[in-house]
């Protein structure tokens, strides 16, 4: 049965168990390309459509929209029509989960966590079987932490193994640090390099964390095997300066949902878990001093504050610039500002492309790499 492929639930992210199929965009005896839209998959952290990993003829739909899968559960099948289908059935019937994708919380921790000169970060790791590839480090943005990348890690992690960090003041890293200081994030990035072995990285970089990974990049050259910036900070001075006042001074729901409807094209993405986990984090101790610093710093006067592209276009180095077209944050026209790369600038979406577009984001940023 080396000709049917199997349509499975994805797995998002390091702690997703399970996910609900909303909706499907596909039907049996339909004709699918790699990169279609098949379905819609809702988890507790956002919905995000799901675009096929592989092409051929849809034969059996066993998912139902509105029902609740764990990850790697059977959802439809694909076969060639040689394929009978006494054989799909078979195929369908037989059909196992995985043994390492049905285990319980109890098996070792999601996340893990570091203590480095700054304090205690966190960060996740995924290898495939490619462990002895040069590793991929991915850095979240303002605001943002490691989750930012809940649709990318997976997939990249195919390629080279992969590191998501939270930076010093995010997610559930170290908050008692003086966010004045730039070199704080930079340091705090060789520092887990070293700690984890890693001689030279793939940077990639999302808003703020495109700053940091250019700055790594500009400082410390020979750790940096190349650059992908995704609608980054640094390559020109305009920022939507509402977005980050709206930003750090949201107190609740009420406030905060109507800011974050400014990160994506696709405004329903933001859940009501989304603006609950921004909650919970802005209320920590120590959070609403440091953003408010952090802001004052980086984006003095309603400008970015540290301006690296011209020092970038000088760099020996591969760089890759993805954009999303209707990005409300930082302007598209941002994505022009290094002349010898041609960026990829991606329709209908917004800041949080690689959400929005996570498959050709990942798509872009495995060319990259390669």
């Amino acid at each position: 049965m080396t000709e049917i492929t199997p349509i499975l639930m994805p797995k998002w992210g390091l702690s997703m168990q399970e996910g609900k199929l909303t909706d499907w965009h596909i039907k049996e005896g339909d004709e699918v390309s790699v990169g279609d839209e098949i379905m819609d998959v809702e988890t507790d952290k956002i919905t995000n459509v799901v675009e096929a990993a592989d092409g051929g003829t849809v034969r059996r739909i066993v998912g139902m929209a509105g029902e609740v899968y764990p990850v790697r559960a059977l959802l439809a099948v694909m076969a060639p029509s040689s394929v009978s289908d006494a054989d799909i059935e078979a195929y369908v019937s037989a059909y196992e989960m995985p043994a390492n994708d049905t285990e319980d919380e109890d098996t070792g921790p999601a996340y893990h966590f570091v203590d480095l000169p700054i304090g205690k970060v966190r960060y996740s790791e995924q290898t495939g079987d490619n462990a002895d590839q040069t590793p991929i480090v991915l850095i979240h943005g303002f605001g943002g932490d490691l989750d930012n990348w809940l649709f990318n890690i997976d997939a990249l992690a195919e390629h080279a193994p992969v590191y998501a960090i939270d930076l010093p003041g995010h997610g559930q890293s170290v908050k008692s640090v003086d966010p004045q200081d730039p070199a704080i994030f930079t340091k705090t990035l060789l520092d887990f390099m070293d700690h984890c072995d890693i001689t030279r990285a793939h940077l990639v970089g999302h808003s703020m964390g495109g700053l940091v990974a250019g700055a790594t990049a500009l400082d410390h050259p020979d750790r940096v095997a190349s650059l992908t910036l995704i609608c980054s900070a640094g390559l020109g001075e305009d920022i939507n300066a509402d977005y980050i006042d709206g930003f750090v001074n949201a107190t609740g729901r009420k406030d905060l949902k109507p800011v974050l409807t400014h990160l994506f094209y696709n405004q329903s993405l933001v859940s009501r878990a989304m603006v609950q986990d921004l909650l919970k984090y802005k209320r920590l101790d120590g959070v609403q001093d440091f953003l408010t610093k952090l802001s004052a710093a980086a984006f003095n006067a309603g400008k970015q504050a540290r301006i690296i592209a011209d020092d970038l276009a000088a760099l020996d180095l591969p760089i890759t610039v993805i954009w999303g077209e209707n990005d409300a944050i930082i302007p598209a026209s941002h994505a022009e500002n290094l002349p010898n790369v041609k960026p990829h600038v991606l329709g209908s979406a917004g800041h949080m492309v690689q959400m929005e577009h996570a498959g050709e984001v990942n798509k872009i940023i495995a060319r990259a790499i390669s």
